[in-house]
């Protein structure tokens, strides 16, 4: 009997130690393991992830002022607005064509004659899901493991994880506040190798707002006019220039168009973010390839989103002038008011709505306690104890500096101001 019990008790105490195994096991088991390579080697965008936390903190009641995204605060201009819900109203609701609808295709050639004297047949547009999608198809197109990519810094936060999700390596080439932000030719040829496949330009600069004049261009450009390097030309800011500058893209340059690829959004110049509209001019036979993967993805971009942008292109383009005149204000201001923090260093921007001030003055210096080591440390330190949102520079390849969005109102702008100048005081 007793012997019996015992064996009973042992096949138990044996079946619990099983259940407490195989939890330990579960509760210990990493499962992001499991993950792909491509995707442990792609970081998430922290523009986003800062924004995202400036948004939680004013949902918790806190006034914080963002200056962390590359939103304008305008409306979405009425008759984009009005198509789009003509567009649901009429049941232009169903699957469209691959590349895009062809009357928002002839919007884009007409617009890129009109406004950037570029001659594209709709056959060599296709529009995709907002710009970086478009970027993406890009380089997804072009890119084989082991390609090399070159990309002037300060960079977009998302070129060199596009790079990596291709299977390519991210070639960066540092341009600091010192050369105005901007490579030269030297550094252009230095950084080419035999596996250079692709350059990735922006002007104007996501970060810094910093514009390539024409002269500097086709100098950049005859550096690889030999070589066969291909060059992704994002032009998102290009109506939101400044003053007597001019925007001048690279596929003017004679001999060079089939290696261009010109991208571009309705996003920025139309106050559109949310609508994800973006577009590819390029030879046909990748604007193809970039069709091929674009089926196997989305299939196309938002019927509705086509027919606002389609509006948005072709109407009356004030709007657009009013919105670059209202940021001149605006970049003017900052410029201004952020010249007079001894604590910075600014760069006065020529387009886009971003400034890009160095903080390498107050980084290594204490505040209550704590050592600024980064200026990842830094806008922590503005957020947290100032409720002002910037993104660090090192997620554009610029350790020491912040980005600042002037894509927010005077009232918004004015109190962001007087927080930066309290907390900079105090270190």
């Amino acid at each position: 009997m007793i012997s019996n019990f015992f064996s009973v008790f042992y096949l138990c105490l044996t079946y619990v130690r099983q259940i407490i195994s195989k939890l330990s096991y579960k509760m210990l088991l990493d499962y992001t393991t499991f993950l792909s390579k491509r995707v442990q080697n792609v970081h998430e965008s922290q523009t986003l992830q800062i924004t995202t936390r400036a948004n939680k903190m004013k949902a918790e009641g806190l006034d914080v002022v963002s200056l962390s995204a590359g939103e304008p605060d305008f409306p979405t201009p009425d008759n984009a607005a009005k198509a789009g819900i003509a567009a649901i109203e009429q049941g232009f609701t169903k699957y469209g064509a691959n590349t895009g609808i062809l009357e928002l295709r002839k919007a884009i050639s007409e617009k890129l004659q009109r406004d950037n004297q570029l001659s594209y047949t709709t056959d060599e547009i296709i529009v995709s899901n907002g710009g970086k999608q478009a970027i993406t198809l890009a380089i997804l197109a072009l890119i084989n493991e082991g390609d090399e990519v070159i990309i002037p810094a300060p960079y977009w936060v998302s070129f060199p994880e596009m790079v990596k999700i291709a299977g390519g390596t991210p070639v960066v080439i540092s341009a600091p506040v010192s050369q105005d932000f901007k490579i030269s030719p030297a550094q252009l040829e230095a950084a080419i190798t035999s596996r250079t496949k692709l350059l990735i330009f922006n002007s104007p600069s996501n970060p810094t707002g910093k514009i390539y004049s024409e002269k500097e261009i086709r100098e950049l450009m005859e550096v690889i006019r030999e070589k066969n390097i291909f060059v992704i030309s994002d032009e998102m800011y290009e109506q939101l220039i400044f003053g007597e500058d001019k925007h001048f893209s690279p596929a003017l340059i004679e001999g060079f168009r089939d290696r261009i690829i010109v991208s571009n959004a309705v996003s920025k110049t139309y106050s559109m973010t949310g609508w994800r509209i973006g577009y590819l001019a390029a030879p046909k036979w990748l604007i193809d390839a970039t069709a091929k993967l674009q089926s196997q993805m989305t299939t196309h971009p938002s019927s509705i989103s086509q027919k606002a942008a389609t509006a948005a292109l072709s109407g009356d383009q004030t709007v657009v002038f009013n919105m670059r005149k209202e940021f001149e204000w605006r970049r003017d201001y900052m410029f201004l008011e952020l010249s007079a923090i001894e604590a910075l260093t600014v760069s006065k921007p020529e387009g886009a709505f971003y400034i890009f001030p160095s903080v390498e003055k107050v980084i290594g210096q204490s505040i209550e306690g704590k050592i600024l080591e980064n200026s990842v440390d830094v806008a922590e330190y503005l957020l947290s104890k100032h409720l002002v949102a910037t993104v660090p520079g090192d997620a554009f390849g610029a350790p020491g500096y912040l980005r600042l969005s002037f894509a927010s109102s005077r009232e918004e702008l004015a109190k962001a101001v007087s927080r930066l100048k309290t907390a900079f005081a105090s270190i």
